[in-house]
Protein backbone atom coordinates (compact mmCIF):
# COMPACT_ATOMS: atom_id res chain seq x y z
CA UNK A 1 0.00 0.00 0.00
CA UNK A 2 1.30 3.57 -1.03
CA UNK A 3 1.46 6.16 1.54
CA UNK A 4 -0.73 9.44 0.28
CA UNK A 5 1.37 11.74 1.93
CA UNK A 6 4.32 11.30 -0.88
CA UNK A 7 2.08 12.59 -3.13
CA UNK A 8 2.63 16.72 -3.25
CA UNK A 9 -0.81 18.18 -3.00
CA UNK A 10 -1.39 21.18 -5.40
CA UNK A 11 -3.18 24.12 -3.65
CA UNK A 12 -6.50 25.81 -4.84
CA UNK A 13 -4.92 28.33 -5.76
CA UNK A 14 -1.92 26.99 -7.65
CA UNK A 15 -4.29 25.04 -9.22
CA UNK A 16 -6.23 27.85 -10.41
CA UNK A 17 -3.54 29.57 -11.56
CA UNK A 18 -2.20 26.81 -13.79
CA UNK A 19 -5.79 26.73 -15.38
CA UNK A 20 -5.36 30.49 -16.07
CA UNK A 21 -2.09 29.77 -18.29
CA UNK A 22 -3.76 27.17 -19.99
CA UNK A 23 -6.66 29.24 -21.16
CA UNK A 24 -6.40 30.45 -24.69
CA UNK A 25 -9.83 32.66 -24.54
CA UNK A 26 -11.28 35.54 -22.10
CA UNK A 27 -14.87 36.58 -23.00
CA UNK A 28 -16.80 39.40 -21.40
CA UNK A 29 -14.76 39.40 -17.77
CA UNK A 30 -12.85 41.34 -16.18
CA UNK A 31 -8.96 40.54 -16.26
CA UNK A 32 -6.68 41.69 -13.77
CA UNK A 33 -3.17 42.03 -15.81
CA UNK A 34 -1.04 41.95 -13.02
CA UNK A 35 -2.39 38.17 -11.71
CA UNK A 36 -2.03 36.96 -14.87
CA UNK A 37 1.49 38.11 -15.70
CA UNK A 38 2.16 36.68 -12.50
CA UNK A 39 0.40 33.11 -13.10
CA UNK A 40 2.62 32.90 -16.12
CA UNK A 41 6.04 33.77 -14.56
CA UNK A 42 4.80 31.16 -11.99
CA UNK A 43 4.67 28.54 -14.44
CA UNK A 44 7.77 29.76 -16.38
CA UNK A 45 6.41 31.88 -19.21
CA UNK A 46 7.83 35.01 -19.06
CA UNK A 47 5.32 36.50 -21.55
CA UNK A 48 1.72 36.26 -22.20
CA UNK A 49 1.67 34.35 -25.71
CA UNK A 50 -1.43 33.38 -27.70
CA UNK A 51 -4.91 34.43 -25.73
CA UNK A 52 -7.39 36.26 -27.13
CA UNK A 53 -9.49 39.02 -25.46
CA UNK A 54 -12.99 39.47 -25.78
CA UNK A 55 -15.37 41.83 -24.69
CA UNK A 56 -13.51 42.17 -21.68
CA UNK A 57 -11.90 44.89 -19.10
CA UNK A 58 -8.38 44.59 -18.78
CA UNK A 59 -7.36 46.22 -15.50
CA UNK A 60 -3.82 47.30 -13.80
CA UNK A 61 -2.24 48.97 -12.62
CA UNK A 62 0.33 47.29 -15.31
CA UNK A 63 2.36 48.81 -18.11
CA UNK A 64 1.82 46.15 -21.01
CA UNK A 65 5.23 45.47 -24.00
CA UNK A 66 2.97 44.92 -27.09
CA UNK A 67 5.12 41.89 -28.73
CA UNK A 68 4.62 40.45 -32.07
CA UNK A 69 1.48 39.84 -33.67
CA UNK A 70 -0.47 41.50 -30.87
CA UNK A 71 -3.50 43.54 -32.15
CA UNK A 72 -6.33 45.42 -30.72
CA UNK A 73 -10.03 45.50 -32.55
CA UNK A 74 -12.11 48.65 -31.53
CA UNK A 75 -10.99 48.39 -28.16
CA UNK A 76 -10.79 51.54 -25.79
CA UNK A 77 -7.22 51.77 -24.84
CA UNK A 78 -8.11 54.03 -21.72
CA UNK A 79 -8.48 56.89 -20.00
CA UNK A 80 -6.71 60.32 -20.90
CA UNK A 81 -6.58 63.63 -21.51
CA UNK A 82 -3.58 63.23 -24.30
CA UNK A 83 -4.07 59.87 -25.34
CA UNK A 84 -0.17 59.64 -25.86
CA UNK A 85 -0.04 59.48 -21.74
CA UNK A 86 -0.64 55.89 -22.70
CA UNK A 87 2.37 55.24 -23.84
CA UNK A 88 5.65 54.49 -22.72
CA UNK A 89 9.15 54.95 -24.64
CA UNK A 90 11.77 52.66 -23.36
CA UNK A 91 15.29 53.99 -22.80
CA UNK A 92 17.24 50.71 -22.73
CA UNK A 93 17.98 47.91 -25.06
CA UNK A 94 15.40 45.78 -22.91
CA UNK A 95 11.98 46.59 -20.66
CA UNK A 96 11.68 45.48 -17.20
CA UNK A 97 8.70 45.33 -14.88
CA UNK A 98 6.29 45.17 -17.92
CA UNK A 99 3.60 42.39 -18.79
CA UNK A 100 5.27 40.72 -22.37
CA UNK A 101 1.83 40.11 -24.74
CA UNK A 102 2.95 38.01 -27.95
CA UNK A 103 0.76 37.27 -30.23
CA UNK A 104 -2.59 38.19 -28.40
CA UNK A 105 -6.17 39.60 -29.66
CA UNK A 106 -7.66 41.85 -27.68
CA UNK A 107 -11.60 42.23 -29.74
CA UNK A 108 -13.68 45.23 -28.35
CA UNK A 109 -12.04 45.30 -25.19
CA UNK A 110 -11.72 48.12 -22.04
CA UNK A 111 -8.19 49.04 -21.16
CA UNK A 112 -8.23 50.91 -17.26
CA UNK A 113 -5.00 52.01 -15.52
CA UNK A 114 -2.81 49.94 -18.52
CA UNK A 115 0.19 52.12 -19.77
CA UNK A 116 1.63 50.66 -23.14
CA UNK A 117 4.81 50.42 -24.45
CA UNK A 118 7.29 48.25 -27.30
CA UNK A 119 8.80 49.54 -30.20
CA UNK A 120 9.40 52.52 -31.71
CA UNK A 121 7.16 51.38 -34.48
CA UNK A 122 4.26 50.15 -32.57
CA UNK A 123 4.21 53.48 -30.79
CA UNK A 124 4.43 55.08 -33.21
CA UNK A 125 1.19 53.19 -35.08
CA UNK A 126 -0.98 53.24 -31.32
CA UNK A 127 -0.59 57.00 -30.83
CA UNK A 128 -1.41 57.52 -34.75
CA UNK A 129 -4.54 55.41 -33.96
CA UNK A 130 -5.33 56.85 -30.36
CA UNK A 131 -5.24 60.68 -32.04
CA UNK A 132 -7.35 59.00 -34.68
CA UNK A 133 -9.87 58.17 -32.44
CA UNK A 134 -9.79 60.79 -30.13
CA UNK A 135 -10.23 62.84 -33.65
CA UNK A 136 -13.41 61.07 -34.66
CA UNK A 137 -14.99 61.07 -30.68
CA UNK A 138 -14.61 64.68 -31.47
CA UNK A 139 -15.99 64.85 -34.53
CA UNK A 140 -19.27 62.99 -33.55
CA UNK A 141 -19.65 64.92 -30.45
CA UNK A 142 -19.50 68.23 -32.04
CA UNK A 143 -22.38 66.80 -34.61
CA UNK A 144 -24.12 65.83 -31.58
Amino acid sequence: MTDKTDTPTMSAEEAAGRALVARKTFEGEAVWLPMLAVQHWNAGEMVVDGKTFTDCLIEGPAVMAVMTGTQFDSCHMGVAENPRTLLLKPVGEKIAGVVGMSNCRFVRCRFAQVGFTGTSEMLEGMERDLLSARKESEAKGAKA
